[in-house]
């Protein structure tokens, strides 16, 4: 059963520093631009703790961790941030146009709370993508130095709207929190402290499972870190810490939304192929047809002409394009070869169109490896597709692949069947901000 509490938020203190300033992206989609710009907007920005500047004299005593820790307790201090009076869940509505199509108008809403962090073996949580050992080791050297989650979760969970509807119960008033961000994304959220509110809300999330929509590598080294305070606490299960209190490691942050919410988008993630030491188109086209139907159009296809081919072509089956400097091929239809190459593979992740690009593609004509997938040896992600395109047509790239996106339902269907997506399957948009609540552990 999936164990949700209300929590007494660390919140910024609007009138030491203007949220606007202090919110960030999740940690992994800042890049070094944004990095500059936050630092620049506030001295409170949350950019100092999940994502500090190194530092070439950086030691054991002295460094991105300790650094973040010691700004958390300044800030804590001073009161830049500040617990909410009451235990409380957070009602959570982000308005927004999607990417490329500024006419369009979507609302996604959710809430946050606390939620039991919960080994993939009891079936109460589940996850669609695989995780790195990178990643999930410093996060965690973050959190043994904070003991604070500073960024949300995202998590899905299905019904028929009944606790969209508890939750509009309280956030009818005007928003505790209300935000732009720098994609024009409006945040908002409402504090709900109702007790018996909080409490309908908690006995309706009881029989839900859980799919992690993003944060695969955050939401692991909260498990680590709880396995680490349990031997720690000499015990192996979750444990109180005193009859009424449960203790705060066998929980982490997360934003919880519905699998049927309107304004669940995801977005594609396109594959850029770079600084291959040989690359022939001409034997790129003739090793494909082995796999596809393979059909050339224009080459000077632009984004939207390419996002529309694939979204018709992809409405009766596999939909892939394949873009060179100078030519672009549409791969449809996959032959017997492919399907010999996905038998290892369940009936659901064949039909993923990401999954035939890794292994038909990547693997099968291209020859990159899974290490160097994972590596990122010769490959890149971009969300755009007009940037994928401008990488091959300017040198950068020899190829780019783009693909449709993946269905919820298809997420849903992967996650609860145990399996997962190779990396980067999908995007929801948008992310959520970092720092509009922290949970500290202590």
């Amino acid at each position: 059963m999936a164990d949700i509490l209300p929590f007494r938020a660390l919140r910024y203190d609007p009138r030491q520093v203007p949220v606007t300033q202090a919110v960030t992206q999740p940690y992994d989609k800042i890049y070094p631009a944004m990095q500059d710009r936050y630092y620049s907007a506030s001295p409170y920005n949350l950019v100092r703790i999940i994502l500090g500047r190194r530092e070439a004299q950086d030691n054991p005593e002295n460094n991105v961790y300790t650094r973040a820790a010691a700004t958390y307790r300044d800030w804590r201090g001073k009161g830049v941030l500040s617990p909410d009076s009451a235990p409380s869940i957070y009602a959570y509505s982000q308005t927004f146009a999607a990417p490329g199509d500024p006419t369009s108008r979507f609302e996604r809403r959710g809430f946050i709370a606390l939620g039991r962090v919960e080994d993939y073996s009891a079936k109460v949580v589940y996850r669609h993508e695989q995780t790195l050992a990178k990643p999930k080791a410093d996060r965690l050297d973050l959190l043994r130095a904070t003991r604070a989650h500073f960024e949300q979760l995202f998590f899905l969970y299905e019904d028929a709207g009944e606790i969209d509807a508890l939750v509009a119960r309280g956030s009818q008033n005007t928003p505790t929190i209300d935000v732009q961000d720098e994609y024009g994304v409006a945040h908002r959220v409402w504090q709900i402290s109702d007790p018996a509110l909080v409490e309908s809300v908690r006995q309706q999330m009881r029989d839900k499972k859980l799919v992690i929509a993003d944060g695969h590598h955050r939401y692991e080294t909260a498990l680590n870190y709880r396995n680490e305070q349990r031997t720690s606490a000499g015990t192996a299960t979750a444990t109180p810490v005193s009859p009424n209190e449960k203790a705060p490691y066998e929980y982490v942050m997360m934003t919880f939304i519905n699998m049927n919410d309107p304004g669940l988008l995801i977005l594609p993630t396109h594959r850029v192929v770079h600084s291959l030491t040989s690359f022939s188109v001409d034997d790129f086209q003739n090793d494909c047809r082995a796999f596809y139907e393979l059909e050339e159009i224009d080459s000077a296809v632009d984004a939207a002409g390419a996002t529309a081919l694939l979204n018709k072509a992809g409405k009766s089956g596999t939909a892939l394009l394949a873009v060179t400097p100078n030519r672009a091929f549409l791969l449809s239809k996959p032959k017997p070869p492919a399907a010999k190459i996905l038998s290892s593979f369940s009936a659901r992740q064949q039909e993923l169109d990401v999954v035939q690009l890794h292994k038909c593609l990547l693997e099968g004509v291209l020859k990159l490896s899974e290490e160097s997938i994972r590596n990122q040896e010769n490959l890149s992600y971009v969300r755009e597709a007009d940037e994928a395109l401008a990488q091959v047509r300017t040198g950068k790239a020899n190829i780019a692949f783009l693909i449709n996106p993946c269905r919820v339902q298809q997420v849903r269907d992967i996650a609860f069947a145990g399996e997962v997506m190779p990396q980067k399957s999908t995007d929801f948009y948008p992310k959520l901000l970092s720092g509009l609540t922290i949970y500290a552990l202590d």
